[in-house]
């Protein structure tokens, strides 16, 4: 078969699609991925990549639109109590803009049926069957119909949804279960950072997304660091002057490989971050915020499998709480072991045309 896979243009939408895309490849299809922008670079794995993004799509100035048109929305949205309104006119303008050189992709190439994540619900346009491939411990139907009803082009409902949320932190009706496996492109692990430390090693990652307060819970680690007996790596930091002895910078590193040697991370509560996390059995400590991220980090803390906090909130004890606690890394290792126990994408991949047809 020939599938589309389609992801709006950030690199946090299209990784998580990667490992069912390379799957189907694996298994004979045909497959095309789309997006643009900064997502671009997924064409490292090997996928042919087309760009349906114009070069005019910027997120800062429609989510300022956004703002100055509904303030007490957007304040919502930043207080991580924003529903689906902010994200779903969002992401609405942005699929108006890919559905025109989406349907000139398909008119071309004719794809079979088309994947694609919640929020490019411009996948669900071309008038072909069309599978929602859930990022978010979210309902990924519910995410697609909110940005489909903002958009001029019809959004035809979907096939089936993948379900790649462990049942634990979120049930959703309907769809196909799907192992979440982490994926965030190529690139060099430091020979230091393959390697186990001696002590606990604490991952401290933030959004590629740039925002309000992007560096802020970098910088809280930081001065609270130095009272904590574990390493702390920091990636991309905003600053690398005047750290702790027992602080290190990198710069883009495959997460994925680099987490199996950690003992805790701190990160902005994007989808992919967290589900790796899980994947990894790794406690988190997540940081709420706009969009998905207040809703991940509650999810993960009701769980037992990570902490919640705001910058305000870092303290050297919260710190040494992430790494020690035995109640957090025996929550986050039984949800390791139940999301092992998911169908792969391979097995997904395996059964694809049945999957898809018996809709």
């Amino acid at each position: 078969m020939r599938v589309l896979v389609v992801a709006a243009p950030l690199l946090g939408h299209v990784f998580p699609l990667i490992p069912l895309a390379l799957a189907l490849r694996e298994a004979g299809h045909d497959v095309v991925v789309a997006t643009g922008g900064e997502a671009l670079r997924v064409r490292d794995s090997g996928l042919h990549v087309e760009d349906v993004v114009p070069g005019n799509v910027r997120f800062g100035p429609i989510a300022l639109r956004i703002v100055l048109t509904h303030p007490v929305m957007a304040k919502r949205e930043l207080e991580g109590s924003g529903r689906l309104d902010f994200v779903s006119r969002m992401f609405g303008t942005v699929g108006d803009a890919m559905t025109k050189p989406l349907r000139a992709l398909a008119a071309r190439w004719k794809p079979d049926v088309v994947v694609h994540e919640p929020l490019a619900a411009a996948g669900s346009v071309l008038g072909v069957p069309s599978v929602v491939h859930d990022v978010p411990v979210f309902d990924g139907l519910e995410l697609t119909r909110a940005v489909g009803a903002r958009m001029k082009a019809e959004v035809r409902s979907p096939a089936t949804v993948l379900r790649t949320a462990p049942p634990s932190l979120g049930e959703f009706p309907g769809g196909e279960a799907m192992r979440f496996v982490a994926y965030s492109g190529g690139g060099e692990v430091p020979r230091w950072l393959a390697e186990p430390s001696g002590r606990p090693r604490v991952l401290v990652s933030r959004s590629t997304v740039p925002g309000p307060g992007a560096g802020k819970m970098t910088a809280a680690v930081v001065r609270a660091a130095g009272r904590v007996d574990a390493e702390f790596v920091l990636v991309r930091p905003e600053r690398t002057d005047g750290l702790p002895d027992n602080v290190r910078a990198v710069g883009w590193v495959p997460i994925p490989r680099v987490l199996p040697l950690c003992d805790g991370i701190v990160h902005h509560g994007g989808a992919g971050t967290l589900l790796g996390a899980l994947a990894a059995g790794v406690p988190q400590l997540v940081e709420p915020g706009p969009g998905d991220r207040t809703t991940h980090a509650d999810a993960v803390t009701r769980r037992g499998a990570g902490l919640r906090a705001g910058p305000r909130d870092v303290t050297p004890e919260l710190l040494t709480r992430l790494i020690e606690d035995s109640k957090l890394q025996r929550a986050a290792g039984e949800v390791r072991a139940e999301m092992a126990a998911m169908p792969s994408p391979a097995d997904v991949a395996a059964r694809w045309e049945s999957l898809v047809r018996a809709e």
